[in-house]
């Protein structure tokens, strides 16, 4: 496991994800518990896009007035959502399909270069809606919510793939935080959670190479958003494959 999560945090990190949804497709499948999923996922994203906050920033591809209409109010609703009891048929369905949606909207993008050269800020009362409607929904299914972020962003232009990758880390750790309480608040919770510290270990490594090449200039641009499209695709096929 400690392998598997590695390299997902080394993947899901280049684009500014913390890797939640495979975090939980793999705990899934090697049967741990499923109400202490959403937990070792969240912790898993806390330690993972810390890091891609980091390196993101650093080379500047943070843009505040792109975030924080977005955290604003996906903050409160993802711990509402956290704290609502949901089946795990309902969760691996609501999870997958819509995951699966932005994903085939993403990759039937123009691929021209002209893509990038009408990028524009979102509206305020706009994007703080859709930050509620993906707070919840990610405090629901036990993840930060990037891989819900980046696709819309991306699909409605509203900033550069790395600039969005940046937004979604950080979007990611304060929802998987906001979402860590509201599971705790429902009672759910993991008896002797230190025992995961090599899934932990491994996923903070993992995450510190895979953020430092995205956010630099070995992945441009164009491959962030085409492996961002793909990932999210490869979780919402591989959740289906759970549910089915």
């Amino acid at each position: 496991m400690p392998i598997v999560f590695f390299i997902i945090a080394l993947v899901y990190s280049s684009v500014g994800f913390g890797g939640g949804s495979s975090y939980i497709a793999a705990l899934a499948l090697f049967d741990y518990p499923y109400e202490s999923i959403p937990v070792i996922a969240l912790m898993c994203n806390i330690i993972v896009v810390s890091g891609g906050i980091y390196h993101f920033r650093s080379k500047g591809h943070f843009k505040w007035s792109l975030f924080w209409p977005f955290a604003v109010s996906s903050i409160p609703m993802a711990f509402i959502g956290g704290s609502i009891p949901i089946s795990r048929e309902i969760f691996l369905l609501l999870l997958g399909a819509c995951l699966f949606l932005v994903a085939l909207r993403l990759l039937l993008f123009n691929r021209g270069e002209k893509e990038y050269s009408d990028y524009r800020m979102p509206g305020t009362p706009l994007a703080l809606g859709l930050g509620g409607v993906l707070g919840l929904i990610s405090g629901m299914v036990g993840i930060g919510g990037g891989i819900f972020l980046a696709p819309l962003l991306l699909h409605l232009k509203w900033g550069l793939p790395k600039q969005i990758a940046a937004t979604a880390a950080l979007f990611i750790l304060l929802n998987s935080i906001s979402g860590l309480a509201g599971q705790f608040a429902k009672g759910t919770g993991v008896s002797g959670l230190l025992d995961y510290w090599p899934i932990f270990l491994s996923v903070l490594i993992g995450g510190q190479i895979g953020s430092r090449l995205g956010s630099g200039s070995v992945l441009s641009q164009r491959i962030v958003k085409d492996l961002t499209a793909l990932l999210v695709l490869f979780v919402s096929l591989r959740i289906f494959y759970m549910f089915v």
